[in-house]
C-alpha cells in the first residue's frame, strides 16, 4: 500500500539503505511505490535503474537511466549508469560518448563518480580506458589510497608491473590500513619471486582481511618457509580458521541430495548402455552427423591459456591453482568467485562453469579467445 506521507527524497533514502544491503527486490518495490506518487522524480528513476542493472536486467535498466535523463539530461549518475548499461550490450563507442559527457559537464571532482566508472571499465577489459578515470579521480585527490590502488591495479593489468609496485606502496602511504593493497601488493611481489618482501606485506594483514584463500596460503608458505615455523605451530592456526571459513561448507542434506542424483545418474547411465547396445546399429549411422563438444580459449591473469570445453577449462585452472586438498570444480568456482569480488566487487556466479567463465571475463579477470 502507498505510503503518501513520504516524500520522494524519503523513497529515495529507504530504497537505497536496501539497495547497500543488497536487498534488491525490496529496494525495486520501494522504488515503484515512491514513482507512483512521484512520477517525474529523476532520483526515484535512477534508482530503479541501479537496481535493476544489480539483477541484471539491462534492457529494463537502460529504459529507467533513459527516462531519467528525459527528465534531466545532465544528471551524472544516470548517466554513468547508462554508460555501464550500453557497455553489458557491447555497446562500447556509445558507452565511451556517455562517460566523456561526464567530464564536459564538469563532474571530474566526483572522486566515487570517476571511480565507478573506471571500475565499469575495468571489468569490461577496457583497463587503459578505466586507468584514465582512475588517474582523474587521483588529481583531484591525490591522497586518496583506494583510487591510487585501483590506478595500480590497471597497471598490473597492462602489464606494467614495476609501475603497479610503486603505486600500491603509495597507496599504502595514504592509507597503511587498505588491506586490499597490501595483499594484491604482497601477490605481486610474491609473483615476481620476491619472497622477503611479499612475507613484509602479507604478514601485516589480519584473516578477516582476506576473501580468498590465495594470499592466505602464501603467507602460511612464507611464514614455514622464512620463519621456520612447523607446520603446526600455534601462529597458523588463526589463518587455518579462515581457510576453513573460506572453504564451502557442505550441508548433510545437500551431501545425501547428491548422493541420490548420482545413483540415478548411474542408474540412468546403466539403462543409456543397455539402449546403446540396443540400437547400436542406428546410432553407428547417427554419430555420423554429431559434432564434437565446442572447443574454446581463455587466458588467465597469469598469462597461461587454457584450451578445452567450459568445464575442462575450469579444470585446467583448478589443477593450476593447486592447493592442499583436491577440490571439486564447484568448490574452485566458489573460492574464485570470492576471490574476484576482494578484487573487483563484481557478483560471479557458480551455477555452471560457462557462467562463471563469462562472468570472470566481463570482470576483467582473464579473456575469452574463443
Amino acid at each position: 500500500m502507498a505510503t503518501p506521507f513520504l516524500s520522494s527524497e524519503e523513497y529515495d533514502e529507504r530504497a537505497h539503505q536496501l539497495y547497500n544491503e543488497g536487498n534488491y527486490d525490496d529496494a525495486l518495490v520501494m522504488l515503484r511505490e515512491g514513482l507512483g506518487l512521484y512520477p517525474n522524480a529523476v532520483e526515484l528513476h535512477v534508482g530503479v535503474g541501479y537496481a535493476r542493472l544489480a539483477r541484471d536486467e539491462f534492457a529494463w535498466a537502460r529504459r529507467a537511466f533513459e527516462e531519467a535523463l528525459v527528465l534531466d539530461p545532465e544528471h551524472e549518475d544516470a548517466l554513468a549508469g547508462l554508460g555501464e548499461t550500453l557497455l553489458r550490450f557491447g555497446q562500447t563507442p556509445q558507452a565511451m560518448k556517455t562517460f566523456r559527457r561526464i567530464l564536459e559537464l564538469g563532474y571530474s571532482d566526483d572522486i566515487e563518480l570517476m571511480l565507478q566508472v573506471g571500475r565499469a571499465l575495468f571489468r569490461d577489459g577496457l583497463i587503459a580506458e578505466a586507468k584514465e578515470y582512475f588517474e582523474i579521480a587521483v588529481q583531484q585527490a591525490p591522497e586518496h589510497a583506494e583510487a591510487i590502488a585501483m590506478v595500480g591495479y590497471a597497471q598490473h593489468r597492462l602489464g606494467e608491473d614495476d609501475a603497479a609496485q610503486e603505486t600500491l606502496k603509495a597507496a599504502l602511504a595514504a592509507d597503511a590500513d587498505h588491506a586490499e593493497a597490501r595483499i594484491y601488493l604482497g601477490n605481486l611481489l610474491y609473483d615476481k619471486e620476491q619472497f622477503e618482501a611479499a612475507l613484509f606485506h602479507l604478514d601485516r594483514t589480519k584473516p578477516e582481511d582476506h576473501w580468498d584463500e590465495l594470499g592466505i596460503w602464501r603467507l602460511m608458505e612464507l611464514k614455514k618457509s622464512h620463519l621456520r615455523l612447523r607446520d603446526d605451530d600455534p601462529s597458523l592456526k588463526i589463518w587455518e580458521e579462515r581457510l576453513a571459513e573460506l572453504a564451502p561448507v557442505v550441508d548433510t542434506i545437500d551431501e545425501m541430495l547428491e548422493e541420490i542424483e548420482q545413483r540415478a545418474n548411474e542408474h540412468a547411465q546403466q539403462e543409456a548402455r543397455q539402449q546403446l547396445e540396443l540400437f547400436g546399429a542406428l546410432l553407428a549411422d547417427l554419430t555420423e552427423t554429431v559434432q564434437t563438444p565446442q572447443q574454446h580459449r581463455v587466458v588467465g591473469r597469469d598469462g597461461r591459456r587454457y584450451d578445452g570445453t567450459w568445464e575442462e577449462i575450469v579444470g585446467g585452472m583448478r589443477d593450476a591453482a593447486g592447493g592442499a586438498k583436491p577440490r571439486s570444480l564447484e568448490e574452485f568456482m566458489q573460492a574464485e568467485a570470492r576471490r574476484g569480488f576482494a578484487l573487483t566487487g563484481i557478483l560471479i556466479p557458480t551455477r555452471d562453469a560457462e557462467s562463471f567463465l563469462r562472468a570472470s571475463a566481463d570482470a576483467g579477470l582473464l579473456r575469452i579467445l574463443h
